[in-house]
């Protein structure tokens, strides 16, 4: 995809909608037609990257700040075992005098006495049955030393730029529904923040993009679907997104099968504040044609006690919907 943007004009704008026929960063390319998912619901791009420098574009440490935990932490080992493991074959090459045992510690088994040898050098733990002998083998533990020092240094860094690093983790319904709403439909969602930290100044916007025929071209066109509302200022429970489908919305008239047509794609993207670090988060996700459940309402998660009193919500409940009325 390129990163241009499209200087067509769109031939008409629906009656009180907004319609932004940029391509929201997405380039021309999107916008001539291609139907592949722009935003996956877990929120990263659904762009393919090709062509580039393998090592101008690796960044270490922003892929240790992004990945799992698990990974970080099977990174982080596998790194331990193989520093020490490069330093034991360093000592076993300086001869089998660099290093002498008082105890007689791994008699017979030189490399797994040069591994915890360098495993107690680089922690610098010293339990002194282990030592090295001579001006080659003392210099390679300094420069051991030199490295444990710098090593812990970056992953005390990197472990504390992931503990400090703020993220939001909230979850979207399995589903949008098209739902009664007052007199007519309303295209709706539901989302909640799944962590105790608490979400401040919460906002959303919500994008429909849809192939369709302009001057004889197929190109992709983005809509702004005016929201019911598109701000809170406490985030404590769920939310249900609502955007009203009346002669305004770029929605009205169009059925599932027109927007299944279309590949018609609801775009999404949340910004709050953490209450916690005082820092803004971002979250993302999408909804495809065929994400959309038509005549349903989305079921009741709210908890409440005899007196009918809201105390919380079920979080397990945020998928579920009931129909309304067949499609």
């Amino acid at each position: 995809m390129t990163s241009s943007t499209s200087t067509e004009q769109p031939a008409s704008v629906p009656p009180g909608g907004q319609e932004d026929f940029k391509d929201l960063g997405f380039g021309a390319e999107v916008a001539r037609g291609t139907r592949q998912r722009l935003l996956n619901p877990d929120g990263s791009f659904n762009v393919l990257r090709e062509g580039l420098d393998p090592f101008s574009s690796l960044s270490l440490y922003h892929w240790l700040l992004t990945i799992s935990w698990p990974k970080f932490i099977g990174f982080i080992t596998g790194s331990y075992v193989v520093v020490n493991t490069l330093f034991a074959f360093a000592f076993l090459l300086l001869g089998p005098d660099a290093l002498q045992s008082s105890t007689g510690s791994f008699a017979g088994q030189p490399f797994y006495r040069a591994f915890f040898f360098s495993v107690d050098s680089f922690a610098t733990i010293g339990y002194g049955n282990i030592y090295p002998v001579g001006v080659a083998a003392n210099t390679l533990v300094t420069i051991e030393a030199l490295l444990n020092i710098l090593g812990i240094a970056l992953a005390t860094g990197v472990i504390f730029a992931r503990f400090s690093r703020p993220s939001a983790k909230v979850v979207y319904s399995r589903n949008a529904i098209v739902a009664p709403y007052r007199d007519k439909n309303a295209l709706e969602f539901r989302i909640a923040n799944t962590r105790s930290n608490q979400l401040i100044e919460v906002q959303i916007q919500v994008i429909l993009t849809k192939i369709e025929q302009v001057g004889g071209s197929t190109v992709r066109k983005f809509y702004d679907l005016g929201l019911e509302r598109n701000r809170v200022v406490f985030f404590a429970l769920s939310w249900t997104v609502v955007h009203p489908i009346d002669s305004s919305s770029p929605m009205w008239g169009l059925t599932q099968k027109d927007l299944v047509d279309a590949d018609a794609e609801i775009l999404i993207l949340l910004i709050g504040t953490d209450e916690t670090a005082s820092q803004t988060v971002h979250s993302r996700s999408s909804y495809k044609a065929d994400e959309i459940v038509w005549g349903a309402k989305f079921a009741n998660m709210f908890l409440r006690t005899e007196a009918e009193g809201i105390v919380g919500m079920n979080l397990s409940r945020i998928h579920e919907i009931e129909m309304v009325y067949s499609r």
